[in-house]
This record gives structure tokens, sequence and C-alpha cells, in this order.
């Protein structure tokens, strides 16, 4: 317990990087108030022939993890990755307004797969931990007026899927599964936060 007149201070008993450059994982990863700084790994992201879109998420994932830690080795990495799969096709990223456009026209009445993975590494500390989360998104059948009228309202021409479920996007789905709503907007939180808990240490100031 903590008086009246004392502060809590959350911290953690090593640096904290994220390999990524994502500004969406970047969002999300403050949503636990740790201090953490940003390390672009800038690792190669293509597919190796007949990967699995599961297996590419996990291997990229790690790999941005490990570069980073590699160079820090006193620090606490966090690399993660998505891959959006419809069934064994990995679907890249719109990257345009007429490319998310076609991707939701391909996706109307559709079910596909995230596979988001993430790694959290520390050389000094001996860590190294894995987790990939499915989460399966089923979208409705959708007309050309609405997929115009979306796209119009919110570009999401960086996203997998063409969508922002955390915004506007979660109109176009029927159902989600998921056994971690963060998982699908890029960083697995509930994972991250548990294995990141035996390293926070709380004092007051």
């Amino acid at each position: 317990m903590f008086s009246a007149t004392e502060t809590a201070k959350t911290a953690l008993c090593r640096p904290l990087l994220l390999a990524s450059g994502s500004l969406y994982r970047r969002d999300l990863l403050a949503r636990l108030g740790l201090p953490f700084e940003i390390a672009n790994p800038e690792i190669d992201e293509s597919p190796f022939a007949g990967e699995s879109a599961a297996a590419l998420s996990e291997r990229l994932a790690l790999n941005k993890a490990r570069v980073i830690a590699e160079r820090y080795p006193r620090t606490l990495v966090i690399g993660s990755d998505q891959v959006c799969a419809l069934g064994e096709n990995c679907l890249s990223k719109p990257g345009s307004a007429d490319g998310q456009k076609a991707m939701l026209e391909r996706l109307s009445g559709q079910t596909v797969t995230y596979h988001t993975a993430v790694a959290v590494v520390s050389f000094e500390a001996g860590l190294w931990k894995q987790h990939r989360d499915e989460t399966r998104c089923r979208f409705r059948k959708l007309t050309r007026p609405e997929i115009d009228d979306y796209v119009r309202r919110e570009p999401a021409a960086d996203c997998a899927g063409g969508l922002k479920s955390e915004g506007l996007g979660i109109s176009l789905l029927e159902s989600v599964e998921s056994l971690d709503p963060t998982a699908i907007i890029g960083l697995p939180l509930i994972f991250v936060a548990e294995t990141l808990r035996p390293f926070v240490v709380v004092t007051c100031r």
C-alpha cells in the first residue's frame, strides 16, 4: 500500500526495446505504462518457399527480437510480426486505396486468419520466449458502395486485410475469434504483460 503522500513509480529492472517501426505496435505497448525505446531491426521479411503464414510470422518476430538483442544484450527486446492468410495464401498489405478496395472485394464473405507472433528476448537475462495468437475474422458480404465508402472514410493501405478492426473496420466483420483482442492490431499484450511482469519494479517516491 502507498500512503497519500507517496507516488507509485513503475519501471523495469533493465531497458526495454521494441524492435519495430510500427506506430500501431508502439501505441499498443504504450498501454502498459512502461518506458521503452524503438529500435528498427531492418531484416529481410521475404517468405521462404512453401513457408506457412504461421511459421513466417514466428520466424520474423524472433529474428527481429534477436537482431536487436544481439546489439543490446543487457536489454529486454520485443519483436513482433503479423501475417494475414486466406486459406494457405498469405496476403500482403494493400499499399494503396485501389489495392485496399481490391482486397476487401476479395475478402467479402470470406474468413481470414491473422497470425500475430511475438518474441521477447534478453541474452543477459537468459530470456527467450515466443507466442503466436490466431485471430479469425469472418467478413460479411460487402457491396462495392460499402467498400468505396469505407476506404474513403478509413484508409488502411498499411494494414493486413485492408481494414482497421479497432476503428470503423469492425463494421465490415461478422465475427472475430481470438484469445487476445490486441493481437489483431499487431501486438498480443496479454502475453507481453505476463512475460515482462517478473522484470517490473514498483517503488515509491
